[in-house]
C-alpha cells in the first residue's frame, strides 16, 4: 500500500513539469522530408505565399500590408544572404520593447522549432532592416546581424479594405 502511494507522488509531481508549453519544440513533423521555415510560418499565419522565404517580401507586394513596424501575429522576412541562401521567415508573437520583439519560427537551429525567441532590432534608423537573434546554444543573442526586409501583415489588402469600408459605412 505504502509502495502505491510513493508511485502516485512521482507521477503527480511529473505532471507538474508538463503544465506549460515549451518555448522549444523539437518538430516531428516536416514539409517535404525536412523541418523549414517557409511552409511553417504559411501553416500558421494562413499566408498564401510561397518560394524561398527572401521571395516573400516581393510576392506580398500588392497583397498583403507590408510594414517597417511589428505587430503581432505579422511575418518577418529576412533577406538571403550567403548564411541564409533561401533568407528566413518568423512569427512575430509579442512586443518586447520598442526595439525588441518576441518571435516563433522553425528551423533557425535545424529540425527545431523556437515559440519565443528575442529578436533585436540594431538597425542604425530603427526600422528593423538589420536584426541580431537569439542562438539557444550560447544562450543570448547572437552575434551576426542579419539584414531584414519587413513585415508583412497576414491579412490580404482585400481584407484589410473591406474592413475599413465597413468601419466606414458604419458611421
Amino acid at each position: 500500500m505504502r509502495w502505491l502511494g510513493v508511485a502516485t507522488l512521482l507521477s503527480l509531481c511529473g505532471l507538474t513539469a508538463c503544465g506549460g508549453p515549451s518555448r522549444y519544440e523539437y518538430s516531428r513533423a516536416s514539409f517535404n522530408g525536412r523541418l523549414q521555415c517557409a511552409p511553417y510560418a504559411r501553416a500558421r499565419t494562413g499566408l498564401a505565399l510561397y518560394g524561398p522565404a527572401a521571395s516573400w517580401w516581393r510576392g506580398a507586394a500588392g497583397k498583403y500590408r507590408r510594414s517597417q513596424q511589428p505587430q503581432p501575429g505579422e511575418v518577418l522576412v529576412f533577406r538571403a544572404t550567403g548564411r541564409l541562401p533561401s533568407g528566413h521567415v518568423s512569427i512575430v508573437r509579442r512586443l518586447v520593447a520598442p526595439r525588441e520583439i518576441l518571435v516563433e519560427h522553425a528551423n533557425w537551429e535545424p529540425g527545431r522549432i523556437d515559440r519565443a525567441a528575442p529578436v533585436v532590432d540594431v538597425s542604425p534608423a530603427n526600422d528593423w532592416s538589420l536584426v541580431r537573434v537569439y542562438w539557444a546554444p550560447i544562450h543570448t543573442i547572437g552575434r551576426r546581424p542579419y539584414p531584414t526586409y519587413g513585415f508583412i501583415a497576414p491579412r490580404t489588402l482585400d481584407d484589410v479594405a473591406s474592413l475599413q469600408d465597413a468601419a466606414h459605412r458604419a458611421m
